[in-house]
């Protein structure tokens, strides 16, 4: 089931009740008009609501405590359709805990030259009503997304749909819970966190759970699910081994990862290869498979990352390209032709695949277990985005990365893995400092279907410093805005 058709938005129209009844009713009237337009073109992932005026301090705080209760609303939009006097809205803004887009736009689109008249300037009056609303956002210091255009142009569109993919990744937020079986890689700095500022920022639930209470249920899955799990992959992938043994057991892990999920409301889990107590091997295709679904997946006990991935995966849902755990692996530092290849021992997600992925079985020389089954494939081309979420010590940071995917230059036979390679931009030398600088991870959420825009959307709503590193990236600028930011965030 789709999750981004489980909520909707409601847009607020603003007014008052200066301009009566009669002018009240159009102001409604045009309201629906806009929302209908949006939610026919089929260009927004979820469906706007269009709510009654308000036109009161006690109807706009209404408004928003309604909203705030409302678990499938997502977000308000807010317009001024007349003049709404901001202070009606203090009360009602300064509790709002959802996301919040200020739309900036009018239900006409032209002015009717040879018909305008006071009765006309009066209804409409978007152009200075939302700027009094604007005033009041910035005076409260909201985060908000603002959109100004005319609503049936694509590119104000794209703007609406996007952030509607933000709030409803903050909204899958609250009641996301990660499963950490194990716990981290011993010694190992980022993939540590604060756990707590987590599940109050965002509103995680991130919780240890024993690899052998994970054993008993793997160990438990009945023969013949196992056999339909085989079939799927035979159906699916190319079976590039006769270690089918080696397979069913990625098989059985898959299900039991799975059914254990499931029975806890748990969309995200990480593993680690430093325990494995009561396994025979790492899940490597049973947790390509996992991602594959929409679960969420950190290794080597990398929570934020697992947390990460689940919530970009439901904001991507419906776009072309894939998104996935990932790691910068290795570099190739050919002059003028620097590039990255991204990799993981086992866990790279066949949403990214360019090709059928095969089924292998090698070992994997770490971890002490049997040779783990896989997918290997090379993924496709374009334009990307890698994303880190770090801790900083009293807040949170997000680094996003534009890379540009490209094929490989040579092929790489003996390479086992799933993997991707790109470019980063604006170079791999300058890309590789600013992401050094920021303190990114080694562990990434890369995706085709995102851009560093939704990230920062994304960021904003939820009160993340934001690091975005692309094209135009000094490396001098860079260090003035994170002097900047480290001040900044000394206040909060």
């Amino acid at each position: 089931m789709s999750v981004l058709k489980q909520y909707n938005f409601w847009l607020i129209t603003g007014s008052q009740n200066l301009y009566g009844e009669e002018a009240i009713r159009q102001v409604n009237a045009n309201a629906a008009d806009i929302a209908d337009a949006l939610n026919r073109s089929r260009e927004l992932p979820c469906q706007i609501i269009a709510m009654p005026a308000v036109t009161t301090p006690e109807a706009i705080t209404k408004a928003c405590k309604d909203a705030d209760y409302d678990d499938s609303c997502a977000g308000i939009i807010t317009w001024m359709h007349t003049f709404s006097p901001s202070k009606m809205w203090i009360a009602g803004l300064s509790r709002l805990q959802k996301p919040l887009l200020h739309f900036h736009t009018q239900h006409n689109r032209e002015i009717p030259w040879g018909g305008i008249d006071m009765d006309f300037m009066n209804l409409n009056q978007s152009a200075h009503g939302d700027r009094e609303h604007g005033f009041i956002g910035a005076r409260l210091r909201l985060p908000r997304k603002i959109v100004a255009g005319y609503y049936e142009d694509t590119e104000v569109r794209r703007q609406i749909a996007q952030w509607q993919r933000c709030a409803v990744g903050v909204a899958v937020g609250k009641t996301l819970k990660v499963a950490r079986f194990g716990d981290n890689m011993r010694e190992v700095a980022v993939t540590e966190g604060d756990k707590i500022e987590a599940q109050l920022r965002f509103g995680w639930s991130v919780n240890y759970y024993g690899i052998g209470d994970l054993a008993a249920i793997v160990h438990a899955m009945p023969d013949d699910e196992i056999a339909e799990k085989l079939k799927q992959y035979d159906e699916n992938y190319l079976l590039a081994t006769d270690r089918l043994d080696h397979v069913r057991y990625q098989a059985r892990l898959e299900l039991g990862i799975r059914r254990f999920l499931e029975q806890g409301g748990l969309t995200a889990y990480t593993t680690n290869f430093e325990d494995l107590h009561g396994l025979e091997q790492l899940p490597g295709l049973a947790s390509q498979q996992l991602m594959a679904d929409g679960f969420g997946f950190g290794a080597e006990g990398d929570w934020k990352t697992a947390a990460l991935t689940r919530v970009m995966k439901v904001m991507a849902e419906g776009l072309p390209g894939g998104t996935s755990f990932m790691e910068d692996y290795t570099y190739h530092l050919e002059k003028g032709n620097e590039l990255v290849l991204g990799s993981h021992m086992l866990e790279v997600c066949p949403s990214l695949a360019a090709e059928t992925p095969s089924v292998e079985v090698h070992a994997l020389g770490i971890g002490g277990k049997n040779a783990p089954a896989r997918l290997v494939f090379h993924g496709g081309e374009g334009p990307a985005v890698a994303v880190s979420l770090v801790d900083m010590g009293g807040r949170m940071r997000m680094i996003a990365c534009d890379v540009e995917a490209v094929a490989p230059p040579h092929a790489m036979p003996n390479l086992p893995t799933a993997h991707i390679m790109w470019r980063p931009l604006p170079s791999l030398s300058v890309s590789a400092q600013a992401w050094l600088l920021s303190g990114g991870a080694h562990h990434t959420v890369f995706t085709h279907a995102l851009t560093a825009e939704h990230m920062r959307d994304f960021a904003r709503m939820t009160g993340l410093e934001f690091v975005h590193i692309g094209a135009h990236t000094s490396i001098t600028e860079l260090e003035k805005e994170l002097l900047w930011n480290d001040i900044a965030y000394k206040f909060q």
